[in-house]
């Protein structure tokens, strides 16, 4: 399958999961609650597959997602939560700072006269790790389904390395990146939910989305970029039973 095939798949799943878990918190709630969870544990993890969705730079990623969690109340959790994931952005000039096009094409017109900046486009790979930590809210008035929403509050590093095609875009990216590398961290915010499907007391199926802001490599790129980030795996309940804690 041709990766852009994958990565419209990919899309396409993101957007139907996302629209079953904003129909699932609307439509849950309201209807007849019966079949109350009676057993919730103190602690929970995840370790699942993840993808990170970012248009605006044509990135997409695939990885890994962890989170760790404890339940002071049936009703909220606090928690870590971790992600890494690699794969391919496409670096156009329109993507640059006003600053950056202009010196680009002066040294275009330098180093190459008649050669249109707007044909320039360099393929980077990107490895990025995402850090977060705080509360979610957990909705428990079904025995086998348990809903949830989240804050995304945290930071994000991208490590990305240029592969340019060519003798100007090579010149371009010693430039750009004299190291052959560009890394950079800031924060990001926005907001995630999912649901468990509860096959025991211990064991889960966790489905999950988030979309957040960041403006990584602010120093290059004019605008921040929203990214969707998609996760599917097992879900682990231990500890003791807090709702019949006294």
């Amino acid at each position: 399958m041709p990766a852009s095939w994958k990565i419209n798949l990919a899309r396409t799943v993101t957007t139907l999961a996302t629209l079953f878990l904003l129909a699932a918190a609307l439509i849950l709630p309201s209807t007849i609650v019966y079949g109350q969870q009676t057993y919730v544990t103190r602690f929970d993890t995840f370790v699942g597959y993840t993808f990170l969705d970012s248009p605006h730079v044509s990135l997409f990623e695939n990885g890994v997602h962890f989170q760790f969690g404890v339940r002071p109340k049936t009703w909220y959790s606090l928690g870590f939560d971790y992600s890494y994931s690699t794969g391919n952005l496409t670096l156009t000039p329109s993507l640059l700072t006003t600053t950056l096009q202009q010196e680009l094409a002066e040294e275009l017109g330098k180093l190459a006269p008649g050669y249109p900046l707007s044909s320039l486009s360099i393929v980077a790979h990107s490895a990025t790790q995402t850090f977060a930590a705080g509360p979610q809210l957990a909705y428990r008035h079904f025995s086998k389904v348990t809903l949830f929403l989240r804050p995304d509050l945290g930071a994000i590093y991208e490590h990305a390395t240029p592969h340019p095609s060519g003798v100007i875009p090579t010149l371009i990216v010693g430039q750009l990146a004299p190291s052959g590398y560009k890394t950079d961290w800031t924060i990001f915010g926005g907001f995630g939910g999912g649901v468990d499907f509860l096959f025991s007391k211990h064991v889960a199926l966790r489905v999950q989305s988030d979309l957040v802001y960041d403006h990584l490599f602010s120093d290059l790129l004019k605008d921040g970029r929203l990214t969707t980030r998609f996760s599917v795996g097992p879900c682990f309940n231990f500890g003791k039973n807090i709702k019949s804690a006294k």
